[in-house]
């Protein structure tokens, strides 16, 4: 049955570029403007959050957009406070549109005395009044079972297929695509799937943690061109390493796909100093000017892919249909329309 009020947008700070494309996207797709509703998320002096919603929201259908990455408790008291407002402003429905997930990597206990912090956070969402949650690439799919809320998980890959087939179209045969460890398998698996290129693992041994002892290439790259294949790039140490090793390896080129690009500390002058030819990531976090300058980082848009989600999700209709790369061409025609 279809809504009778037109979906409501609303961003935080975290990434007002990425909000405001998706707003135009909707446009496009609504043949009528769409913009963020009019708020302000400010500060006080002590740095204290506040939230003031200049629009009547009352019985409307609202999504917040709002990337909890760095500052990643900042964005996060943003998302739960705009929740707040919104829900005591009597909105009908409050989906949390979350490009990026923050804390997905404390998932479990890997030790004792050590919290599950991703719990915790889908814990505060809920309280707070989040009724829907729309993400993309989820560090640990089981997350989704932390939430007594609707989780929609959308996922990088097809977009990724999309790119890869249209900027390697001489070259196919020659794709190999590379796990960067064991637990990301299941992700490499199932890019390779839609571009039909085999498959190869780095199994890399840490003596301690964030530091990498050894790295072995398990599968045959010799005169292939490897794509590595993983959720987050933070510091960009373990990604420049396995390209050295697939390079050693017999690779003539590597690139990468990294759907969240965290890219902290020196994580921008490792990758252009690397013998990676390109970095792909996703504008699922605001990325810096160092980011956008960078020789052999780009950016693909996933506004077009959250904003056709929004609609689903608004209409009623199915959200994993945009897991299928035959969804997607059209909704980003302009970019792939050569395929």
């Amino acid at each position: 049955m279809a809504a009778m009020t037109e979906p409501k947008l609303i961003s935080g700070n975290a990434n007002r570029p990425l909000a405001q494309a998706i707003a135009r996207r909707m446009s496009m797709h609504r043949g009528m403007s769409v913009g963020l509703v009019d708020a302000r998320v400010e500060r006080f002096n002590d740095q204290e959050i506040f939230v003031e919603v200049y629009e009547n929201v009352r019985g409307e259908d609202m999504y917040i957009i709002q990337p909890t990455s760095n500052p990643a408790n900042d964005n996060l008291m943003e998302l739960l406070i705009m929740t707040d407002a919104l829900k005591r402003s009597s909105a009908d429905r409050i989906t949390a549109v979350i490009p990026y997930f923050g804390y997905a990597r404390q998932d479990r206990r890997a030790k004792a005395r050590t919290p599950i912090s991703a719990k915790l956070v889908a814990n505060l969402l809920t309280e707070a009044g989040v009724n829907r949650v729309l993400t993309l690439d989820l560090h640990a799919t089981q997350i989704q079972g932390f939430f007594d809320i609707p989780v929609d998980n959308l996922y990088a890959a097809p977009v990724f297929a999309l790119d890869i087939l249209h900027n390697f179209k001489g070259a196919r045969e020659d794709l190999m695509v590379i796990s960067p460890d064991v637990g990301g398998v299941a992700r490499a698996r199932e890019l390779a799937k839609r571009i039909g290129a085999p498959l190869a693992i780095v199994d890399k041994r840490r003596e301690k943690a964030g530091e990498v002892a050894g790295m072995t290439v398990i599968g045959e790259v010799t005169g292939k061109k490897c794509i590595i294949v993983d959720d987050i790039c933070d510091t960009a140490g373990t990604l420049c390493k396995a390209a050295e090793t697939l390079i050693a390896a017999g690779a003539t080129e590597v690139h990468s796909y990294i759907t969240h690009g965290v890219l902290s500390g020196p994580a921008v002058e490792r990758v252009e100093n690397s013998v990676m030819k390109s970095l792909v990531i996703t504008d699922s976090i605001e990325p810096t000017e160092e980011v956008k300058s960078a020789r052999n980082i780009r950016i693909v848009p996933t506004a077009p892919m959250f904003a056709q989600a929004i609609l689903n999700t608004w209409s009623g209709t199915s959200v994993s249909s945009l897991f299928e790369t035959d969804t997607l061409v059209p909704i980003y025609e302009g970019l792939y329309s050569t395929l």
